[in-house]
């Protein structure tokens, strides 16, 4: 009964208060709302194929660290992904394996800024396990015997092949030429080719799966991989943050414990 009396008074003096002050409304609390919307949406990066480990594992970081956004990763050869950037295809993000193929897209105009290079690869030839036909260097590749598969010209693993070939003198004559490194790659694996000119990255994602054979003269042949935001990107600003995931600390540091060399 007190607590009632007590809270009968206070609303009684509320009341006289109210009329006083002229019937002034009460000021509204502060929010507590967020000032800004969570990031949502689709973020859509297209990388180069001898990407697919380090940037499966870079997708799942930057979903982490943002919440409600989709991360869609397409990878291919680097010439057809700049092929489809110049056609039209929506992207936020590419990451090439060849300067060349950047160069197509920035020739078009449709990078928003410089491309930066931020990992570096060469190289290695892939042989099934035990190195069966004991190869031993970049020349025994041109043995008649031998089936040897490699990149298509125009992908980046391809070019630099062709850069080995020319360095070296060496003519190799492959069984068949393929759109992209992991493609190449399987060839060895499935064992429809003895030997394979893959990255050496691509050979320590295998675990194990082939043998990598390393030759001193894939040093004449780096790789650079650039990568940058493309003009009109539909999230330019998630693109920017995922392109700061890779080149920075955490992005540089998956991408070396891959066998990727430094950026520039």
């Amino acid at each position: 009964m007190k607590t009632r009396a007590v809270a009968g008074g206070v609303a009684g003096l509320v009341l006289l208060l109210a009329g006083c002050g002229g019937g002034q409304p009460a000021t509204p609390a502060p929010s507590t709302a967020p000032s800004a919307a969570a990031e949502t949406g689709t973020l859509t990066v297209l990388a180069a194929a001898s990407l697919t480990e380090t940037f499966d594992a870079l997708e799942k970081r930057f979903e982490t660290d943002h919440p409600g956004v989709d991360v869609k990763l397409n990878y291919a050869g680097s010439s057809d992904l700049a092929q489809q950037i110049v056609n039209g295809a929506p992207t936020d993000v590419f990451a090439a394996a060849s300067d060349a193929t950047m160069k197509t897209v920035t020739d078009a105009g449709l990078a928003a800024g410089t491309p930066k290079i931020f990992a570096t690869n060469v190289l290695q030839i892939a042989t099934a396990p035990g190195n069966p036909k004991g190869i031993a260097a970049f020349a025994d590749l041109a043995e008649p015997d031998l089936k040897v598969v490699v990149c298509a010209p125009q992908v980046p693993c391809g070019a630099a092949a062709a850069k080995i070939e020319k360095a070296t003198g060496v003519t190799l004559h492959p069984v068949s030429e393929e759109a992209d490194v992991k493609s190449t790659l399987g060839k060895v694996t499935s064992g429809d080719a003895d030997a394979g000119l893959v990255y050496v990255t691509d050979v320590s994602a295998a675990k194990g799966s082939v043998q990598g054979v390393s030759f001193p003269e894939a040093d004449q042949a780096t790789t650079n991989y650039p990568i940058v935001v493309v003009k009109n990107a539909p999230q330019a600003q998630l693109a920017q943050q995922f392109v700061d995931l890779v080149t920075g600390p955490d992005g540089q540091q998956a991408l070396e414990e891959a066998g990727f060399g430094p950026g520039k």
